[in-house]
């Protein structure tokens, strides 16, 4: 019987490694609580909530792999609190039944010394909000009866990826011929990955039983400050350079006294206030993944910003 591989979620992760997955000739199977994900012959789309069991048991039969790729429906410690662990409980359990080993995109959140360069081996005990919760679910996945990899990423960037630093914030600017703003600072340097580095390390991952059970990080290239990766995609879009603007933190933090939104992203500035580079060197060459040249990968981030009009 062919093996199927199940992607939950079609955001710009799971949309990317259900892609990828198709084109390399598997029979994938795509689900979210819409039905939505990538047209291709080889996907099925399956429309129904990942953390019900009746929709997992069936959605997981016969699966090799899982890539759960849901995040919480907002941005902040309290949801995800609310949302990721018990989702994740789901498909651990599932996966368990059917065989498979669950694959997590994961972020630097966790990290609990980032002004190092943070490595595979790096401590990952950060506490509290969004930080803690991140390290909740790692400590969950390293207990889990399922075998689990976890994909580390930095900030992303690439197509389809909308809400980020390296997104609608920075590249739909620059195509306007707009000036651009960041946060914390625009000259310290940033580990920012291309999502589908990001989803071939997952396949990878997925594909060597001996890569199971760990932590491993996303192929990602030298760290950019933001103005670096701001004239990158200035150079790819064949625009001037921009003007770059920076939100001083503390308008961030001041802002958190009234808004919970900039509460949220004011617990994070400690990641663009200092360096904040991860290495990915030694996931390179156990997963035999390589970062995408970064002028290959904001040409392809640019051209899909330019047919989205």
């Amino acid at each position: 019987m062919t093996k199927a591989y199940v992607v939950t979620g079609a955001g710009p992760v799971g949309w990317t490694v259900a892609v990828q997955l198709a084109e390399q000739g598997r029979q994938v199977r795509v689900l979210t609580r819409s039905g939505s994900g990538p047209e291709h012959p080889l996907i099925e789309r399956i429309k129904g909530d990942a953390k019900d069991p009746a929709i997992l048991r069936p959605a997981f039969a016969g699966a090799k792999a899982v890539f759960h790729c849901i995040h919480g429906s907002a941005y902040s410690a309290s949801t995800w609190k609310a949302e990721l662990p018990a989702a994740e409980q789901a498909v651990l359990a599932a996966a368990q039944e059917a065989g498979a080993v669950v694959v997590f995109p994961e972020s630097l959140y966790s990290y609990s010394e980032p002004g190092s360069v943070m490595t595979e081996g790096s401590p990952r005990r950060a506490a509290g909000g969004k930080r803690g919760v991140r390290t909740a679910l790692l400590l969950a996945r390293e207990a889990s009866l399922a075998p689990t990899v976890s994909v580390v990423a930095g900030d992303f960037f690439g197509p389809r990826v909308r809400m980020a630093h390296g997104g609608e914030r920075m590249v739909a600017p620059i195509l306007a011929g707009k000036n651009v703003s960041v946060v914390g600072s625009a000259r310290q340097p940033h580990s920012f990955t291309y999502v589908p580095d990001l989803a071939g390390a997952m396949i990878a991952a997925a594909d060597q039983p001996s890569a199971w059970n760990a932590v491993w990080h996303a192929p990602t290239g030298p760290a950019l400050t933001q103005q670096q990766l701001a004239r990158a995609f200035a150079a790819a879009a064949g625009r001037p350079a921009p003007k770059v603007r920076v939100l001083p933190g503390w308008t961030l933090r001041a802002a958190g006294l009234f808004s919970g939104d900039a509460r949220e992203l004011a617990e994070m500035l400690y990641q663009f206030e200092r360096p904040f580079i991860m290495d990915s060197a030694a996931s390179e060459v156990a997963l035999g993944v390589t970062p995408t040249p970064l002028e290959m990968a904001v040409a392809a981030t640019v051209d899909w910003w330019r047919q989205q009009g």
